[in-house]
């Protein structure tokens, strides 16, 4: 991506800016204004730190960025923009086409394959070995998911990714706890539809074997798990050349009819909303949903509850997640001083993994999850393994549009409006209307 040496860099950012925000319109705040001025001309380097972050994400990291600003003796001190996470990544986008981007800011991995193509990342190859970063410190998987063109783009501080919750009370009433406190289950679609009806048959009626919401993207994020765990097409959203629509094949639609009969069945009761909600009330039996539930659900009263894994239906583990990483948005003109000690303060984060993982999350620092500090941590140990399994969306520019417009189709599905062949045959259609869409938009 040499896109930094051509001219009409600024026009062709602006362009592509405008792009990616066509469905959506914002206004933007200056990260710079409300900064006092004893601030300014205090001795330390300022780095400028944006996040989403809110509640217990918030307030962990808060709690590492005060640590490390008293611990490092490099005169530098790290400041915590918080955004809200509706309208995060428009404000990043904003800021980094009008040359206001902070010194450092959370990307996601699902963002790379907008950010990426944009240019709008800064390739952290020779910085972070000059900032003493060794990517060999971190899960390969996760790693994997901020390289672009063989560039390093971010560092990876952790992996969210779906999970098993489930209440012990119920799952001991239907004879499916083993004397670890583990769930009795048998791997493969049979399996797991007999531990669920098992559930249902032993508990009273308005306790639900499985809590998932019939709106949203839950239940895609589920059917992209067990897609992933198939074998033959598993996950395929595209042609090996990227250039037309796969979704339609046969693993695809047998995934998506076993989620749809969850439903169908009455597995999962109609009508829930807050699913975790509803699980925290002891109103489910089991929840699937990503890590972040368990600080949540630690907190609740009276619930009793374990975490494992996913269940696994086909020929292998997996699970959807996505990633937090730090990355440094492109500037023009970049301070190097800034984008070391931005650099050495997230690798420092990341090596901290198991202070960030009270959230939930599991560290992307293999050191750190092995950690006395880590592994003393109530469940987080119990999944800590699937990252190893975690699956991302394709790395697509387009794809949280395609996302948004197949979360749809879903939801026709759950409603009864149309059936697992005509949401793929639909997914189908979308898909190749965006890759025509990214087809005619103009290239840098």
């Amino acid at each position: 991506m040499s896109r930094r040496q051509q001219p009409g860099r600024k026009a062709a950012k602006a362009i592509c800016f405008l792009l990616m925000l066509s469905l959506c319109t914002v206004g933007c705040d200056n990260p710079q204004t409300n900064v006092a001025p004893e601030e300014q001309a205090a001795s330390k380097l300022r780095i400028t730190f944006w996040t989403p972050f809110s509640g217990g994400d918030g307030q962990f990291m808060a709690e590492l960025i005060q640590q490390y600003n008293n611990e490092n003796t490099d005169h530098v001190k790290i400041e915590q923009i918080n955004n809200n996470s509706g309208d995060y990544y428009t404000k990043l986008s904003t800021a980094i086409v009008t040359e206001e981007a902070p010194d450092i800011a959370i990307v996601h991995s699902a963002k790379y394959s907008q950010y990426a193509p944009a240019g709008f990342l800064t390739d952290l190859n020779a910085l972070a070995i000059e900032a003493g970063v060794h990517w060999d410190d971190f899960n390969p998987t996760i790693l994997q998911s901020t390289v672009a063109d063989n560039k390093h783009l971010g560092i990876p501080l952790d992996t969210h990714l779906e999970v098993m919750y489930y209440n012990k009370d119920w799952l001991r009433v239907a004879g499916l706890l083993d004397e670890k406190e583990k769930p009795i289950m048998a791997e493969g679609e049979a399996g797991y539809l007999a531990f669920l009806e098992k559930i249902r048959a032993s508990v009273p009626q308005n306790i639900t074997p499985l809590a998932e919401p019939n709106v949203r993207i839950d239940s895609f994020w589920i059917w992209f798990s067990f897609y992933n765990q198939m074998k033959q097409d598993g996950g395929r959203f595209y042609t090996d050349d990227g250039k037309a629509a796969a979704i339609d094949n046969p693993s695809a639609l047998k995934s998506l009819e076993f989620v749809n009969s969850l439903y169908t069945k009455k597995l999962i009761l109609p009508n829930i909303n807050d699913q975790i909600q509803s699980f925290a009330k002891g109103n489910a039996a089991t929840l699937i949903s990503g890590v972040w539930g368990t600080g949540t659900l630690e907190k609740a009263p009276d619930l009793h509850f374990g975490v494992t894994k996913i269940p696994q239906i086909y020929d292998h583990p997996a699970a959807w997640g996505d990633s937090h990483t730090f990355s440094l948005p492109f500037h023009e003109k970049p301070d190097k001083q800034k984008q070391l000690a931005a650099i050495k303060f997230a690798n420092w984060v990341a090596a901290h993994g198991a202070s960030w993982a009270k959230a939930g999350h599991i560290p992307a620092v293999k050191k750190a999850v092995a950690s006395e500090e880590f592994q003393k941590l109530k469940y987080r140990p119990d999944y800590a393994s699937a990252a190893d399994d975690v699956k991302y969306f394709p790395n697509q520019p387009r794809q949280g549009s395609i996302n948004d417009e197949l979360v749809r189709e879903f939801e026709k599905m759950m409603a009864g409006q149309i059936t697992p062949q005509e949401v793929l045959q639909n997914a189908q259609k979308i898909i190749n209307i965006n890759l025509q869409i990214q087809q005619n938009t103009p290239q840098q």
